[in-house]
């Protein structure tokens, strides 16, 4: 089990606006402003998302191939996670909508941060979306 993750930022206000725009979707509370930088984290402190520049200094980058995954609640929740994200300065990187090539055909939406993070929300599959 993980008990963190951490984006690199070169822009912290940036990234606060994507990421309160989309995080409390999935559950997260709001940004809590650490030292280093943005701390979210679940209700029952099961997981929390850390924004913050990179401790050695250098620019923060994206990896290529990595991208980072929530659980959504339902469909609505992950329509509303991709365009809460473009509407805060995200990119689209897969609108909403049934993936063939996921376990199970579910229903997912990409967005990448403003320092060009990769995330995904998919929601459980419970069928046609109405």
């Amino acid at each position: 089990m993980f008990s963190h993750v951490y984006f690199g930022t070169n822009d912290i206000e940036k990234s606060r606006a994507f990421y309160d725009a989309v995080l409390p979707l999935l559950g997260y509370s709001k940004a809590i402003t650490i030292p280093t930088g943005l701390l979210y984290a679940k209700a029952d402190h099961s997981f929390t998302v850390i924004i913050a520049p990179p401790a050695d200094g250098k620019p923060a980058t994206f990896g290529n191939g990595h991208t980072l995954g929530f659980i959504a609640a339902d469909y609505a929740t992950v329509d509303a996670f991709h365009a809460n994200g473009v509407a805060a300065g995200g990119t689209s990187e897969g609108e909403p909508g049934f993936r063939p090539n996921s376990p199970g055909n579910q229903y997912g939406a990409y967005l990448r941060d403003p320092d060009g993070n990769k995330i995904c929300a998919y929601a459980p599959n419970v069928g046609p979306k109405e």
